[in-house]
């Protein structure tokens, strides 16, 4: 329980960001590495650690291929700095995975990010409303909204909104308290959705169709994901956003997918262990804007294969949960179960939007996308711990898979990436 309460803490300074507001500069206490040292103390301490997934595995070795890639190309300084930056992605990973050990943890820990979002959200409409929230911070020059710190770009924050979306209606859908608890958790949700429009994130609003298209695909099936999706897509154009200027021709657009063939090109002339973390700016004026040719070009087909095999576990295991079906012998375990499976669905919905999201911006590094993992995580191993007929996941018998499939995800990126410049 004190290892949860002080990842609680801990998780709530890295979203809400105080120590961020300018009006907190000139306090000289380091409270977020205090934070992060007290609840690492305390897990330390605790009596169960739990390392049964092969995220426990693949988080560490690519954190290491991260200073490999730079010392591969002599700068050991930069190997350093790439280690100290990735490092708190790594630890936060490690302490809520194994702090939410139970349904009501994750439930929880559900809140905590959704009540977050709602914070942001509420600045954002004011600073809409009067150009500045009570942070101190301004929308930026085209009048879209942004937080502080580490969501102090519009994209980065709408990618916030867009997984807590379905957090909330999960929340929502439990009821009590004569359905106060679900119309708070539903208004929740109208106000997510208003903040994802002022932030003018494409990235975000396509993350929303590909999070209804998913739940669609898994409750009714993939001609009515596709059917919907579409629909959903062309009401997106029509409204008043960034969303209709989006084609091949547009300069954004175009930008992106000349980063992209950069990228690829990075890899085909360093393809083992890429150019290096953070060095993709140094062979090209931007940024990858695709989190996958980000990794694979800066970290080669070693570092992206962890990585690839990191974020595939993510959604095999709630798919798997998803899809299983146990037999079971009373009635607590079949509503344990359904209650389980739910989330499950929610985490699967809350990855795709991320990833929908995290396709079209350079976010391979962000501390959000490991939170969202270590919750995955989490969530797997109290289900395989109620219902161990699930099957423990075991890298050692993957390998082989992953290497297949890491290698038809590079051939089909690099399918893709033709075609469009043959558009263009």
């Amino acid at each position: 329980m004190m290892m949860f309460v002080f990842v609680l803490i801990y998780l709530m300074l890295v979203l809400l960001r105080p120590q961020d507001y300018p009006q907190m500069q000139g306090f000289a206490i380091p409270i977020l590495p205090l934070a992060m040292a007290a609840a690492a103390a305390a897990w330390v301490f605790s009596r169960e650690k739990r390392f049964n997934a092969p995220q426990y595995i693949l988080l560490p070795m690519f954190h290491l291929v991260l200073c490999l890639s730079l010392l591969a190309i002599g700068w050991f300084a930069g190997a350093l700095e790439a280690f100290l930056y990735f490092l708190p992605c790594v630890v936060s990973f490690f302490l809520l995975a194994n702090a939410v050990n139970t349904p009501g943890y994750t439930r929880t820990t559900m809140m905590v990010f959704v009540l977050c979002a709602f914070v942001m959200a509420v600045h954002g409409a004011q600073q809409a409303s009067t150009g500045v929230g009570w942070t101190g911070q301004t929308t930026v020059e085209d009048g879209r909204i942004q937080y502080v710190g580490i969501f102090s770009d519009p994209n980065d924050l709408g990618m916030l909104f867009v997984i807590s979306i379905p957090m909330a209606v999960y929340l929502g859908s439990r009821g009590g308290l004569l359905g106060m608890r679900r119309l708070f958790w539903f208004c929740g949700c109208l106000l997510l959705a208003y903040g994802i429009y002022l932030t003018n994130s494409r990235g975000s609003f396509l993350a929303v169709v590909a999070m209804t298209a998913v739940y669609i695909w898994i409750q009714r099936g993939a001609i009515w994901a596709s059917m919907l999706g579409a629909g959903a897509l062309v009401v997106l154009r029509l409204m008043p956003s960034r969303l209709d200027e989006l084609n091949v021709q547009e300069s954004s657009a175009s930008g992106r997918i000349d980063a992209w063939y950069e990228g690829m090109q990075m890899f085909i002339t360093h393809p083992l262990l890429g150019v290096g973390a953070g060095q993709f700016t140094q062979y090209h004026y931007l940024t990858a804007h695709n989190s996958i040719i980000l990794v694979l070009a800066e970290t080669g087909i070693v570092g992206f294969a962890l990585w690839f095999a990191f974020v595939g576990y993510g959604f095999w295991m709630m798919y798997r949960i998803v899809r299983f079906e146990p037999e079971f012998e009373d009635e607590d375990d079949i509503l344990d179960w359904q209650e389980a499976r739910r989330m499950a669905l929610v985490l699967l919905v809350a990855q795709s939007g991320f990833f929908a999201a995290a396709f079209f911006l350079s976010r391979s590094y962000v501390i959000l996308l490991y939170l969202l993992a270590a919750l995955v995580v989490a969530h797997h191993s109290n289900v395989l711990a109620r219902f161990p007929a699930l099957g423990e996941l075991r890298l050692r018998s993957h390998i082989v898979r992953w290497g297949v499939l890491t290698m038809g995800a590079v051939a089909a990126f690099y399918v893709v990436l033709k075609v469009l410049l043959a558009m263009g």
